[in-house]
């Protein structure tokens, strides 16, 4: 019990206060004693020297006398003002300590309910000035907050994984139990269905792994000098066959003498598919998709726009978080995609240097994914 009162930063305080006191107080006693008889001497002394000179030989006894009862009766006051100067800096101690390790408490407090999963705490800062514990409330609120924002992703990522999860996991189950039972038919159409199912598992797995490596930058980046115009091609020319299936028409614009760009190849190539892909979702039959690349200061700006469905406003701030989509009604079986390519696209262009946005109009008016690299 002792020792934690002793541990306790109020006594700590406390007893520097009382310390500086008492130091003070023998200070002041110890230089009145030393100065008292030149004092005495000065002020006092010289009217009893001529004061016995006139009255003969009792002086010295008299002067002897009062130079006593003087020292005991300054010393006596000096008692009784320090006694009363050690109250009220006692007072004034432990109000001053407390006001001073109030915050601390409360952070200590707040802290031990953060460690318990509560990260919704928070420390009320009482001062406005700016000073040490004002910007440690500040800190401390700040690190809870993003704490809380951090718990709350990682649910929401537990959820969203398990929903994305589920869908084919169902999928396959069902099929298994028709097999069984004998309601569904063991043909080719049946098989194909559940590969599919299984496949569509198997890519979403994969992007999750992706997804984990990118943002945990578990990947190194082999930057190397890359032509854009090049890049651009070789990047549709994988994906050509299936956007003249859907009757989409596709076209490259880069300005000319483009400089090159030193980036790791097989990341923005990921990228420029990862929007391709997205756009030739998004884009109906007839529609068009435009690739342009342009120097902008020291970037080099790629862009794909379409002519598809469009993004509303309220939508574009989201567009890049996980999972998130903006039409609640394309489920992964009818190309909505996992949700996370545009994540690790963002993470991707963010790792080299760049940053990525999207724009749109409006609902059917089409959307324009736009990505920067440095020159």
């Amino acid at each position: 019990m002792i020792k934690a009162i002793r541990n306790h930063f109020a006594f700590k305080v406390l007893i520097a206060f009382f310390l500086v006191a008492i130091l003070s107080g023998v200070i002041l006693a110890a230089v009145m004693n030393l100065s008292i008889a030149s004092t005495y001497n000065k002020h006092i002394g010289h009217l009893m020297s001529n004061d016995g000179q006139q009255q003969g030989g009792q002086s010295g006894s008299r002067g002897s006398t009062l130079y006593e009862n003087f020292k005991a009766a300054v010393n006596e006051s000096l008692l009784f003002s320090s006694i009363a100067a050690f109250v009220i800096a006692g007072i004034l101690s432990i109000l001053i300590s407390r006001q001073i390790t109030k915050p601390l408490i409360s952070i200590t407090d707040a802290s031990q309910e953060i460690a318990k999963g509560n990260y919704n705490q928070r420390v009320q800062v009482t001062t406005d000035n700016g000073d040490e514990l004002a910007q440690l409330g500040h800190s401390f609120n700040s690190m809870a907050a993003q704490l809380e924002q951090t718990e709350n992703m990682r649910r929401q990522l537990i959820g969203d994984i398990s929903h994305e999860l589920r869908t084919p996991l169902t999928a396959i189950k069902g099929s298994m139990e028709g097999l069984i039972d004998g309601v569904l038919s063991s043909d080719e159409t049946t098989y194909m269905h559940i590969y599919q199912e299984a496949d569509r598992l198997q890519r979403l797995v994969e992007d999750l792994q992706e997804l984990s490596r990118v943002e945990g930058g578990a990947f190194r980046i082999n930057k190397e000098e890359i032509n854009v115009d090049k890049l651009l091609h070789d990047a549709l020319t994988p994906l050509i066959n299936t956007f003249n299936k859907k009757g989409v028409q596709v076209s490259i614009h880069s300005e000319k003498n483009l400089p090159s760009v030193t980036a790791n190849h097989d990341r923005i190539f990921q990228v420029i598919q990862n929007l391709l892909g997205n756009a030739l979702q998004f884009t109906p039959e007839n529609g068009t998709i435009e690739i342009n690349a342009k120097k902008v200061g020291a970037f080099i700006h790629i862009s794909v726009k379409d002519s598809g469905a469009g993004i509303e406003a309220n939508h574009l701030p989201h567009i890049f978080e996980r999972f998130y989509r903006a039409d609640r009604s394309r489920s992964r079986q009818n190309g909505g995609g996992s949700g996370i390519g545009l994540t690790i696209a963002q993470s991707l262009v963010e790792a080299h240097g760049g940053k990525i946005w999207a724009d749109s109009e409006g609902k059917g008016h089409g959307s324009t994914f736009t990505f920067t690299l440095p020159v």
